[in-house]
């Protein structure tokens, strides 16, 4: 019984202890629902997409707000608006000027791909952090590859550097 119950502590605790440092991923409404069901399943048990927290239609700028506020990692298809200057067609990406973030997902899938695409590329996001994932002040961008899917490319990089 005392071995059972020590086993038991000791579980509660990993699982505890797991879901503290999970990611929680915030999926822009561009992107599909199932995004999130996958984050969840991975372990990001808090994860969730826009429209289910009544966030659809919200500007940038005032997104950026919750995402900083509440240590949201955003998983976006519009790179341009919330990553660095640097290769942004943006005049005033969201992350710039930010000291402190739980991170940033960029999913540059080329336009017109659909739900399989985005799972697809989204499965790769989930290899290359795990549980229990950090991505404090970082970007992690796929891009298509030569290959499509068989040849994504992964870039992480420290954002402030």
């Amino acid at each position: 019984m005392r071995g059972f119950l020590r086993r038991s502590i000791l579980s509660i605790l990993r699982s505890v202890i797991e879901a503290d440092l999970a990611l929680k991923f915030l999926i822009d409404e561009c992107l599909s629902i199932r995004l999130a069901v996958m984050a969840v399943d991975a372990g990001h048990t808090e994860s969730v997409h826009v429209t289910h927290r009544g966030l659809s239609g919200w500007k940038d700028h005032r997104l950026m707000k919750l995402i900083i506020d509440e240590d949201w990692t955003l998983v976006t298809r519009n790179s341009d608006d919330f990553r660095p200057r640097q290769g942004s067609a943006s005049k005033a990406p969201c992350y710039v000027g930010q000291p402190l973030h739980a991170g940033l997902v960029c999913l540059n899938l080329p336009s017109g791909t659909g739900r399989a695409e985005q799972e697809a590329y989204f499965g790769v996001v989930l290899d290359q952090v795990g549980v229990p994932g950090d991505l404090v002040n970082r970007v992690l961008e796929i891009d298509p590859g030569a290959q499509g899917a068989a040849g994504l490319i992964v870039r992480v990089y420290d954002f402030p550097e």
